[in-house]
């Protein structure tokens, strides 16, 4: 099968050939480091790292790369207000979005360069832009000019004209052009700055991505991927100073992820949603989040709601409990070589859905579709398993395995909660539970005391009545 990507610069669902056979570059927009990341952030950091998962199964060898925006307003401001150095506002920051990144389960990048470390890089960048005749400097700032770049708008899909009547911008005089932007910014009191040809100063933002990608991935590379608000004019500016210099296609292939609202309204500080993944890591598991978000395809609005993360809650719990029943029933020894039907059966249903898997993350990484797969193989083994008959090792192993590679190596979804739900219990919880459902028999409530006696069948605890009461052991 053919893994095909949808192409926001064709505007068109194209088939994946790389440059180079057998190797992917990619560059995926990190984090500006001056906050924690929201979970709007986190949408493009968690779909491209599973491309990255999914190109690996593919059998490519991948460099991904992701850089941190160590210094902007945004950082020099926090640092202000915080009375730190700017440089200490990024570093603290740098970690939080690793321990946030490591809740969700999203990999390491390959590289992780940041745009302090390359100032001399970005001077050089710059310089060359001006020699060609792209860029001129008016005061110690320096600006591209869009007007030498012939194709700008060819990522948005809009020209000069169409860009002017559809966007505000703050008049600067000094430009030739309205939508000239800025390569290097003067040095302003108090705030950091390095040497230049051109005075001191720091780097303009879409700066620091051409550097950094080209850098590390070559003057043209493959893949390069962000959210959908960074189309224009991040992008755009990318590609227009990238391809100015070089001469070469910058990226052969854009992808860019979906918006996402919070029960259906935009996020903003203005409404105080901004939902930060630090406070849902300590309301939910990781892959719960991790599963609401692949629950939508990646181009498509995803809107959070508590509703719609207690229904990926309830996944999870679903296959977590499978996971636990498969190696429950392992852990018996109740096993056996002989294959019967229903495990043949059982195995032709893993077979069918491990090609709807990877039919469907072949189409432009259809996540949902491959989601589904794991819910359908769960239903089988349900029944499966619910016979009394022993059950073939090997069978067992396949379906341990198919959760393994698909679930967990490609989706990134782990099959334990955070407080290992459906694992090994403490004496002490199990006590409680035989506690409560001794209680709710002497008050008749049967009901409820079944219930109770199902959870602990269920966790692989077995009830004994004796003279001296109830015991438990584990199964």
């Amino acid at each position: 099968m053919v893994l095909k990507i949808y192409n926001t610069l064709s505007g068109t669902k194209e088939e994946f050939i790389p440059l180079r056979k057998g190797h992917v570059g990619i560059y995926v927009c990190g984090p500006t480091v001056y906050d924690f990341f929201h979970i709007g952030n986190a949408r493009p950091f968690l779909i491209f790292e599973v491309l990255r998962r999914y190109l690996k199964f593919k059998k490519y060898n991948v460099k991904y790369v992701s850089n941190f925006t160590d210094i902007d307003d945004k950082v020099i401001k926090k640092a202000n207000e915080l009375g730190m150095k700017f440089s200490e506002v990024a570093e603290k920051y740098i970690q939080e979005y690793f321990q946030d990144a490591d809740c969700l389960n999203i990999g390491r990048a390959d590289i992780y360069p940041r745009a302090t470390e390359h100032i001399s890089d970005i001077i050089d960048f710059v310089k060359k832009l001006e020699e060609k005749g792209f860029a001129y400097s008016v005061d110690g700032d320096v600006f591209f000019d869009v007007n030498r770049f012939e194709e700008y708008g060819k990522l948005s899909k809009q020209n000069l004209e169409e860009i002017r009547a559809g966007e505000r911008i703050q008049v600067d005089d000094r430009k030739r052009n309205p939508y000239d932007f800025v390569l290097w910014k003067k040095a302003k009191e108090n705030e950091p700055s390095w040497d230049s040809p051109w005075g001191k100063g720091r780097p303009g933002w879409h700066i620091e991505c051409s550097v950094m990608s080209t850098k590390y991935l070559g003057e043209s590379f493959d893949i390069h991927a962000g959210g959908a608000d960074l189309i224009f004019p991040h992008h755009e500016n990318e590609i227009a100073q990238s391809e100015a210099l070089s001469g070469k296609i910058f990226a052969k292939y854009w992808l860019h992820n979906g918006y996402l609202k919070i029960d259906n309204k935009k996020m903003s500080k203005s409404l105080g949603n901004i939902l930060k993944i630090r406070e849902l890591c300590e309301k939910y598991d990781g892959s719960v989040i991790r599963h609401f978000l692949l629950s939508a395809h990646y181009r498509s609005p995803l809107n959070f709601s508590e509703e719609q993360v207690e229904q990926s809650k309830n996944s999870m719990d679903t296959l977590i409990n499978i996971i636990y029943n498969l190696e429950f029933f392992k852990k018996q020894g109740r096993l056996t070589k002989e294959m019967r039907p229903e495990d043949k059966e059982l195995l032709d249903k893993k077979v069918e859905m491990e090609s709807k898997f990877v039919e469907a993350m072949d189409d432009d990484l259809n996540t949902p579709v491959a989601l589904s797969t794991l819910f359908l193989l769960a239903k089988s083994v349900n029944i499966y398993l619910n016979d009394n008959e022993l059950k073939n090792e090997e069978i067992m192993n396949e379906i341990l395995g198919f959760y393994k590679k698909y679930g967990s190596d490609i989706l990134g979804l782990k099959f334990s909660s955070k407080k290992e739900t459906n694992t090994i219990l403490e004496d002490k919880e199990v006590d409680k539970m035989i506690s409560d459902r001794e209680l709710a028999r002497k008050n008749k409530e049967w009901q409820k005391a079944d219930k109770i006696r199902e959870q602990l069948k269920s966790m692989g605890i077995i009830l004994e009545d004796t003279a001296e009461g109830i015991r438990w052991k584990k199964g």
